[in-house]
C-alpha cells in the first residue's frame, strides 16, 4: 500500500495489516473490491494505496478462512460485481486483530518515544 507519489511501502507493512484493514472496512457493510480499496485510501487520507494485486489475494484468503463471505450483486455503475461481507467469525477475528494491533503500537511507541523523566 504505497503512498501516492512516494516510494512504495510494500514489504514495510506488517503482515496481516491489510487483512485487518479489509475486515475493518467491511464492518461498515458489504462492499466490492474497488469500494474496499477506495475506502481504505480515503480513510487513511490517501496515505495508503491498496494495490489490487494485494487486495484480491487478501479477499480470497479472508474468505477461505471464513472471516468474510462473497455474493454477486450490481455495482453503482450497474455492473455485475462480487461483493464481500463480514461474517460473525470475521467480527471476532477483527476484535482479536485490533487488540494485537493496539499492543504492538504501544510496544513500538515505548521504544520509539520513550517517556522522559
Amino acid at each position: 500500500m504505497p503512498k501516492r507519489g512516494a516510494a512504495p511501502l510494500d514489504g514495510e507493512l506488517l503482515q496481516g495489516t491489510l487483512d485487518m484493514l479489509v475486515l475493518k472496512t467491511l464492518m461498515l457493510g458489504p462492499a466490492h473490491g474497488h469500494t474496499v480499496a477506495h475506502a481504505i485510501e480515503q480513510r487513511s487520507d490517501e496515505v495508503l494505496q491498496v494495490e489490487y494485486g494485494s487486495l484480491y489475494p487478501a479477499l480470497h484468503r479472508l474468505e477461505d478462512r471464513g472471516w468474510i463471505a462473497s455474493f454477486w450483486g450490481t455495482s453503482e455503475n450497474n455492473r455485475r460485481a462480487r461483493y464481500y461481507r463480514l461474517t460473525p467469525a470475521g467480527r471476532k477475528q477483527l476484535v482479536r486483530q485490533e487488540s494485537r494491533w493496539d499492543a504492538l503500537v504501544q510496544a513500538v511507541n515505548r521504544i520509539v518515544k520513550p517517556a522522559t523523566e
